[in-house]
């Protein structure tokens, strides 16, 4: 049948249509993935139309900000292009191969390494360990993170003698909450206490290990801050709390920042770094000006993690080092099956990018303007 007019409009509105569903289901998919499902759905003849819709969507204010932004990511001339280069969506559009046929084998086995994890006895004592902590109201979670960004498990001294065996050290310095029938209430962070061992999993919690070449976690950190402007710091943090990524607001210098434990060993900084990276190139904290990684803030907690594991356990497993990327991701998989919402294609890419900022050294990047183009 000969694409009429009409029939092209028909086909304009059913993808229209299905770009809403994926706000309403919290998706971000890559452009390969787009351009399958709506196929699929629509025929082969909607990608004649998938290119226009979803540049005229980027102007719609019907949809929320941080989707348009998705979509103009969409569009975004791949860097060293030249300003009238291919997007994902024209190399999606023009059939190129999706980024994820390197990879798929790869996160099947680290899916397959967290389901069997999750029948461990360290995995079981972890997950009785997190549930203790629950009773805390959200709002008192915000006041303790303002007080110690760091802090992952906190109680009174009390409950922590109780419920833990453990005793408060005498120089413990306590974060104040708010709790019915007291004016406040005194806890304190697993750090300022001292008693039985933990579960395993929180004591080699973040660790690295294997051939390891220093040269790599240096020259990320240099191609991290020359090329895309992300600043990364290393200072104390609580001993389960790794490192994490924070947008640079008021930094006239930086887009983005992490912060990595420092009494973390070098390969275990490169783990936490890649992780922490991918976060920020998989869009999770939102795109940028220059359009240099999309806007996916959308995305539930388990993808999101899912995924940042997922890029951080290639990425390290290439360059020879091994982590605890299964024991992680296990607490993310609630019925062991991958969400929806995470991007294969995606996950693929970035590992790729963080893979090159450690092998060798990057020219800066080009600015865009608000269309995703290069200046």
């Amino acid at each position: 049948m000969i694409a009429t007019t009409e029939n092209l409009d028909a086909l304009a509105e059913h993808v229209e249509a299905f770009l809403k569903e994926l706000v309403e289901s919290m998706r971000c998919p890559s452009a390969w993935e787009l351009l399958d499902e709506v196929q699929k759905r629509f025929g082969l003849k909607a990608g004649l139309v998938v290119k226009d819709v979803v540049r005229r969507c980027c102007e719609k204010a019907s949809f929320p900000r941080y989707f348009r932004q998705y979509l103009a990511s969409l569009l975004t001339v791949r860097e060293g292009e030249g300003e009238h280069g291919p997007s994902d969506l024209d190399q999606a559009l023009a059939g190129d191969a999706p980024p994820r046929q390197e990879v798929q084998s790869g996160i099947d086995s680290l899916v397959q390494q967290s389901t069997l994890y999750r029948n461990s006895k360290a995995f079981l004592e972890m997950i009785s360990f997190m549930a203790l902590f629950r009773e805390y109201a959200p709002y008192n979670n915000m006041l303790v993170r303002l007080q110690n960004p760091s802090c992952s498990f906190y109680a009174t001294e009390k409950d922590w003698e109780q419920r833990f065996g453990r005793k408060l050290k005498e120089d413990a310095r306590p974060m104040i909450i708010l709790a019915p029938m007291h004016p406040v209430l005194m806890v304190y962070d697993l750090d300022q206490t001292d008693g039985p061992p933990l579960p395993e999993e929180i004591d080699r919690f973040a660790k690295f290990g294997g051939n390891w070449q220093p040269c790599f976690l240096q020259r990320t950190i240099v191609n991290a801050a020359e090329r895309d402007r992300i600043r990364v710091d290393f200072k104390q943090l609580s001993s389960t709390n790794a490192g994490f990524v924070t947008i640079a607001h008021g930094d006239e210098t930086y887009k983005m920042r992490i912060t990595i434990h420092n009494e973390l060993d070098a390969p275990s900084r490169y783990g936490v770094l890649c992780h922490e990276l991918a976060h920020i190139y998989l869009g999770h904290l939102g795109s940028d000006s220059d359009y240099w990684w999309p806007s996916r803030i959308n995305l539930d907690r388990n993808a999101v993690e899912l995924e940042a594991e997922a890029v951080s356990y290639l990425v390290t497993s290439r360059l020879g080092l091994r982590g605890e990327s299964a024991s992680y991701i296990s607490r993310f998989l609630p019925d062991g099956n991958i969400p929806r919402s995470v991007s294969l294609d995606l996950i693929a890419k970035v590992a790729s990018r963080i893979e090159e900022m450690a092998r060798r050294k990057q020219p800066p990047r080009p600015h865009r303007d608000g269309r995703g183009r290069n200046r």
